[in-house]
């Protein structure tokens, strides 16, 4: 089975995350695209973060209709800060007969070469890359393209469908009192509601 990994805080998960996700699941040769929860990034301060435990649960129930789609705490078992390179000998080792392979975004692929082990992973796994949205000030500070870009095993995916929205604006506009719902889906947006999160 062929699997592809979206890391990410989901924090909260949104519809650009399931867009992307549903991308890669339906126009790639994925037999399943699963979201892994990180607990604690080495680059975002643990306490911004809401608890592991529901921002678990508001991946699962994002995608629980959805057959390709998978959440995953696999990282939540292991030390921390996360290191992608660990979570994947892991998952190796848990599954031998899978076949692993990450989806990022370009900005994190400029970047990778400063990430535990970036030679090893990139090495032994697929990258699939979608684009991102930056204004000009972004792309000017954003670090340069690197040979990683024409790497044999990373895999442009241009026509990944993108938004330009992210987890940290939704929980701002949360806590100044505004309307959200179409950033959320439905189910996630009903949990975050009921729960009184990032208020």
């Amino acid at each position: 089975m062929k699997v592809g990994l979206f890391f990410g805080s989901f924090n909260p998960i949104h519809v650009g995350h399931l867009i992307i996700a549903n991308y890669m699941a339906d126009y790639t040769d994925f037999d399943e695209v699963w979201l892994v929860v990180s607990p604690q990034s080495p680059h975002k301060k643990k306490q911004s973060l809401l608890d592991d435990y529901h921002r678990l649960t508001l991946v699962k129930i994002a995608v629980e209709d959805n057959q390709k789609l998978r959440a995953c705490d696999i990282e939540f078992g292991l030390s921390k800060p996360s290191y992608t390179a660990i979570t994947l000998a892991y998952l190796n080792e848990k599954h031998p007969n899978y076949s692993f392979s990450l989806i990022m975004g370009e900005d994190n692929l400029r970047t990778l070469h400063k990430w535990h082990n970036y030679e090893e992973i990139i090495a032994n796994h697929h990258v699939y890359v979608y684009p991102r949205l930056y204004t000009q000030q972004e792309l000017e500070s954003a670090a340069p393209k690197i040979e990683l870009n024409e790497h044999k095993n990373v895999v442009n995916c241009k026509d990944v469908p993108l938004m330009k929205v992210s987890s940290s604006f939704i929980r701002k506009a949360i806590q100044d009192k505004k309307d959200v719902r179409y950033l959320l889906s439905e189910p996630v947006f009903n949990y975050v509601d009921e729960m009184n999160f990032y208020r």
